[in-house]
């Protein structure tokens, strides 16, 4: 992977955008559901993943990307609205970001305003929970996709008919088995359908005079992990790594952790905090390693067709995964914490001209939107709280941020934490509460690389200056409510 001497980036880089106005670069924005770093080009020996490798060879591959937050809707409102979690105040999948920020300009508007036709396939933004696609980001109707389904009847959640269900939250309804290795087509999952019209949105998009801003969002692997057999036979359980760990790190706080409550909705799943059986854990990571190769076998059919159209010369490709997600390590399951496991995500992104490499900058979801819009050579948009990398893109030596900043939240608190080379701060307290009331977590990656002990405690100096480049951020908004229905003015009473 070459890089290109700064002096020759800038040459290029301004040659680019000079250029920008005569012809327009495509976007193709690849989103994928729950995808961690197990991935071949990220250093996992046991992922089968032979596209998103290809994709790689010609990409900048950024091994330090972070979400900013570990959980769907928060995270996908950081990518299409370059605003954290904590500047909307949502931090749950039910609440709609434009109940926040009902003028915000998404990245597909801020792309349509300037000359692009923007669609989306399978998950963009966060569909379920009472939550919904923006229509007012596409100009074409949304193309989704069903992240719960199955091929065969017996794997399906009993029957919702009747008045059990009636008073249960979307989260708390029952739900079919948390695997499925059915012997059938591709296109049998929702997966292999998003594929397939993506490939026929590219042939479309050939003979169109505008350019393109294609999001194509595959579902897996996020749970049920189900795949056509052939992927699962792609992987031998028996050869694949189990977790080290099977407790939280060692003065954690008790909140802070979580035991796969999403998980544990599924059939069979044991319940409450209850350890999975070492049977059933290798089932479950055999699982997640076969819908990891079966999308992306989907994404190669998408990036396949890309090059036969003779697009790919001139579009930008983005493969962004939204979280992380424990596969058991600290006895943890899914996403939902500020851990390494949940915030960490794959980030690959191959621009015309530029050079393929390995980069060590710190970025975050948010940075995402201005940085593909100064890919595109189109002005930024104000208000953001993402930074542009795009210089970064074509000198792998350009700095971006020192570190990076996520939240989750447990019932009233928020845990606010920052990441940089070495350490993670995790501060934990009510949002516009007094830093006097923090409790904190701290981690040291170089020490202890599995998070095994937090050293808050044991290291005051250090939090305190952590605790200091944290409180440069702006304070946290709290989770904002329901929006409130006008008042109706009273009935006149007859005379």
């Amino acid at each position: 992977m070459k890089r290109l001497l700064p002096i020759y980036w800038g040459l290029f880089f301004v040659s680019t955008l000079s250029a920008a106005d005569a012809i327009k670069k495509n976007v193709l924005l690849i989103c994928v559901d729950d995808l961690k770093p197990t991935i071949g080009c990220y250093g996992d020996a046991f992922a089968k993943t032979p596209n998103i490798d290809a994709l790689a060879k010609r990409a900048v591959m950024f091994e330090r990307a972070y979400c900013n937050q570990a959980v769907c809707a928060p995270s996908r409102n950081a990518l299409m609205t370059s605003l954290r979690p904590e500047t909307l105040g949502i931090y749950d999948l039910a609440t709609n970001f434009r109940k926040s920020r009902p003028d915000a300009v998404t990245m597909a508007q801020h792309l349509h305003q300037h000359g692009y036709k923007t669609q989306a396939l399978g998950k963009i933004m966060h569909v379920g929970h009472g939550n919904g696609e923006d229509a007012a980001s596409w100009d074409v109707p949304h193309f989704g996709g069903k992240t719960i389904g199955y091929a065969l009847k017996k794997n399906q959640a009993p029957s919702r008919e009747g008045a059990l269900f009636d008073n249960k939250r979307p989260d708390q309804l029952p739900r079919g088995a948390a695997t499925e290795a059915a012997d059938v087509s591709d296109e049998t999952y929702s997966d292999g359908k998003i594929a397939q019209e993506a490939m026929r949105r590219l042939q479309a998009a050939k003979s169109d005079a505008k350019p393109f801003f294609i999001a194509v969002g595959f579902l897996k692997p996020h749970l049920p992990f189900v795949a056509p057999k052939r992927y699962w036979d792609m992987h031998d359980p028996s050869k694949l790594p189990q977790p080290m760990r099977h407790t939280p790190p060692d003065g954690a706080p008790s909140y802070a952790p979580q035991f796969g409550g999403e998980l544990r909705n599924y059939a069979g799943m044991p319940k409450g905090n209850e350890p999975l059986p070492e049977e059933l854990t290798r089932h479950l990571i055999h699982g997640y390693y076969a819908a990891t190769s079966y999308m992306d076998a989907q994404m190669g059919k998408v990036l396949d067709e890309l090059k036969k159209l003779d697009l790919e010369k001139n579009t930008i490709v983005v493969l962004w995964g939204d979280h992380g997600w424990h596969l058991g390590d600290h006895g943890m399951w899914c996403k939902h914490t500020n851990y390494e496991q949940a915030t960490r995500i794959p980030l690959l992104i191959a621009a015309p001209g530029a050079p393929s490499a390995r980069s060590m900058a710190f970025v975050e979801t948010v940075d995402l939107y201005p940085t593909i819009a100064e890919l595109a050579g189109i002005p930024p948009h104000a208000g953001l709280d993402g930074k542009s990398f795009a210089k970064h893109i074509f000198d792998s030596q350009y700095a971006h941020r020192p570190h990076v900043v996520h939240v989750y939240p447990r019932k009233d608190l928020l845990g606010r934490a920052l990441r940089n080379e070495r350490y993670r701060l995790v501060e934990w307290k009510k949002p516009g509460a007094a830093a006097s009331t923090a409790e904190y977590e701290l981690y040291d990656y170089l020490t202890d690389p599995g998070e095994t002990k937090n050293l808050a405690s044991s290291q005051p100096e250090m939090v305190k200056t952590l605790a200091a480049l944290l409180h440069q951020m702006p304070e946290a908004k709290p989770q904002i409510g329901p929006v409130a229905k006008p008042k109706q003015k009273p009935k006149a009473k007859a005379n």
